[in-house]
């Protein structure tokens, strides 16, 4: 299909009701993110979005959702099963051009939009909503849920990405009876909490709270700045993004061009230390100018028309379902997941398994030119000497910025190959 045909294919989606979608693609103002609560049903995602073999599905009550799915591989029963969730802004659309490889070679692959995302139902777009439905365990739980949904005991593999690699590495830690390999890409995991161990004894400790912060240190630098994770629990950071001044489909194109190894800044390398003067050093999408928002942050980088048109692995129709997607729902949801995830709640709740490792053979994949894999200093090395106790491989792929399943689709899907041939 010519990607004429793919475009005006996405502009009929009549029976989506997307009529308020435009004027959110355009910058201007809606009152609210469409519906995204109990109850509400969606479309599946029109072929033409979607390689052939890939198809748009859902899957009913996944603890409370209802779940937005792309599946490949399923014609044929009883085949191995993999796992693959996404990160931000990412959706299950994110891992399109590895799925069908993956299934060619024999295994039965979904990928779900994360609750917060997408087409999947059943979670609050709001900023005040209630949080603990967003916290790990229970997206964790989500995974479960879809994967004995579809009848597997257990999957071969669950591969993350993104805000996805911890979420994946959480479902290792926690069953590894279901999920008995694992990989992670662009975000390493640094491992499980600690605990005090020998302190019966000690004096003790002033609250955290009352500790100067290295968030206060970024803020307290000559260029003051602040962390983009911070950034994404305000209340003003959807709205920044959402209605962008330079429209949501600008916003998303630039956000992932700064991210990518298109842009020729990211030359990333080990920080010396977890400081403000270390962090400074990365580019602005991590560690923010204090007085800008994500949506200023990324109209400053960008890409020519010659760049956007050069750009071969995300054209524009494929960056249309995001602004579309993100259009309706806005980016709330996906927030919400950073906020659940650092919750007290949240923090307290994952220290049930402190000390525990990932024993089950991993991998972790990254772009060469993604400062993900060293923004959080010390997690690479930890991933890989402690947190992973089999970990098998670690590739940096060249031509890879952030997005590296889709930067270097072919790339990826055969190190997913070779690293899932390897447990046989």
């Amino acid at each position: 299909m010519t990607e004429c045909s793919r475009r005006q294919a996405m502009l009929g989606l009549s029976s989506l009701g997307l009529a308020s979608l435009g004027s959110a693609s355009m910058g201007s103002r809606s009152v609210s993110a469409q519906p995204t609560g109990l109850g509400v049903e969606l479309e599946p995602y029109p072929s033409a979005w979607l390689p052939a073999g890939v198809r748009s599905r859902f899957v009913n009550s996944i603890n409370g959702l209802r779940v937005h799915v792309l599946e490949a591989g399923y014609e044929t029963p009883n085949r191995p099963a993999l796992l693959l969730l996404h990160g931000f802004p990412e959706l299950a659309y994110s891992w399109r051009n590895v799925m069908v490889p993956l299934a060619e070679a024999g295994y039965h692959v979904f990928a779900p939009d994360v609750r917060g995302y997408g087409r999947t139902t059943g979670w609050s777009s709001d900023y005040d909503a209630d949080l603990a439905p967003f916290r790990r365990l229970n997206k964790v739980r989500d995974a479960l849920g879809l994967v004995l949904a579809f009848g597997h005991r257990s999957v071969a593999a669950v591969i993350g990405h993104d805000a996805g690699s911890p979420l994946a590495g959480w479902c290792a830690v926690t069953r590894p009876d279901i999920f008995p390999a694992v990989v992670m890409m662009s975000a390493p995991f640094g491992g499980t909490s600690t605990l005090p161990f020998e302190t019966a004894d000690d004096p003790p400790q002033a609250p955290a709270a009352s500790r100067q912060s290295i968030y206060d240190d970024l803020a307290a630098l000559p260029r003051p700045r602040k962390h983009y994770q911070r950034y994404y629990t305000t209340r003003g950071a959807n709205e920044n993004m959402w209605h962008a001044g330079q429209g949501i489909h600008d916003f998303i194109r630039g956000y992932y061009h700064f991210k990518s190894a298109d842009w020729e800044g990211n030359t990333p390398y080990r920080l010396a230390a977890r400081t403000a003067e270390e962090w400074a050093k990365m580019p602005n999408y991590y560690i923010m100018q204090q007085n800008q928002g994500m949506a200023e942050t990324v109209a400053d980088v960008m890409p020519s028309a010659a760049h956007i048109a050069a750009n071969t692995w995300l054209p524009d129709s494929a960056l249309s379902v995001y602004a579309e997607e993100y259009g309706r729902t806005s980016f709330q949801g996906g927030l919400n997941g950073y906020r659940g995830g650092g919750s007290r709640v949240g923090a307290e709740e994952v220290q049930l398994y402190a000390g525990r490792t990932i024993d089950q053979p991993s991998m972790f994949i990254s772009g060469a030119s993604d400062w993900g894999t060293y923004q959080s200093p010390g997690s690479f090395e930890r991933m890989q000497e402690v947190a992973c106790t089999d970990m098998r491989a670690v590739h940096l792929v060249d031509g890879a910025g952030h997005w590296v399943q889709q930067e270097q689709a072919e790339t990826t899907s055969q190190l997913l190959l070779e690293f899932l041939g390897d447990l046989a």
